[in-house]
């Protein structure tokens, strides 16, 4: 495991529970990363949400904050890029 710890908001765990075994397939292996490296190239900060960060992972997008003193990385949100933003 890397450098920081991941936590899910209940509803992101139940959002990525809900998704077909494909997507998780390929969004898991990208939320374990954010432990070695929690801004990864082509993240983005969210403009006018405080500390929120996401990526973008085929069709969906994974918003999370993170803490730096506490070395968490915490995964709020992961929706499909038509529903991420409202």
């Amino acid at each position: 495991m890397g450098d920081y710890s991941i936590t899910f908001a209940r509803s992101a765990r139940k959002e990525l529970e809900s998704l077909p075994p494909k997507e998780v397939n390929r969004i898991f292996p990208k939320i374990a990363s954010l432990s070695e490296k929690p801004r990864p190239d082509g993240c983005k900060k969210l403009s006018g949400e405080g500390n929120l960060w996401r990526i973008r992972v085929g069709n969906y997008r994974v918003i999370y904050s993170i803490d730096d003193g506490g070395r968490i990385v915490d995964i709020i949100q992961i929706r499909h890029r038509s529903d991420a933003y409202r």
